[in-house]
């Protein structure tokens, strides 16, 4: 599932949304194994795997502190995304806060297989995967901003 922004606009500075909707729709397997390999080298740890699309695309930690000061500073605005990582389940789901043009995208979705079992297929290690998946993600995303 893809929160927010689901009605594509005609402003080219909206259009990074849509552009990393199709992404996610097509790579949902290589994402999982990445959330599921970075899951298993952090262990059990607050942060939630990040995908900031300046100056590139590039896949960040962004500690769960941050974002409760984020939520803080826009007066409790992003409240919900707080409530979505607090329920996260990194065994059954992906979840990605996506930062791009000053705005957040939230990308959850229950993968099948499971996050683990796409790991072992497609058989890559995390910085294969990272080094992958960012380089086809900026071949998709056209840049963010002026």
């Amino acid at each position: 599932m893809i929160i927010f922004g689901n009605r594509e606009s005609d402003k080219a500075e909206d259009q990074w949304r849509y552009q990393l909707d199709w992404f996610v729709k097509n790579h949902q397997q290589e994402l999982a194994a990445l959330a599921w390999g970075l899951f298993l080298e952090r262990g059990e740890s607050d942060d939630v795997l990040g995908l900031d699309l300046k100056p590139k695309p590039h896949f960040v930690y962004c500690p769960k502190e941050a974002i409760e000061t984020l939520n803080r500073n826009v007066d409790n605005r992003i409240q919900e995304i707080l409530g979505v990582v607090d329920a996260h389940q990194p065994q059954q789901e992906v979840l990605i806060i996506a930062i791009g043009n000053g705005e957040l995208k939230l990308i959850q979705f229950e993968p099948e297989p499971l996050p683990s079992a796409c790991f072992e297929q497609v058989g890559e290690n995390v910085n294969t995967l990272l080094e992958r998946l960012e380089k086809q993600l900026a071949l998709v995303i056209q840049p963010v901003g002026k």
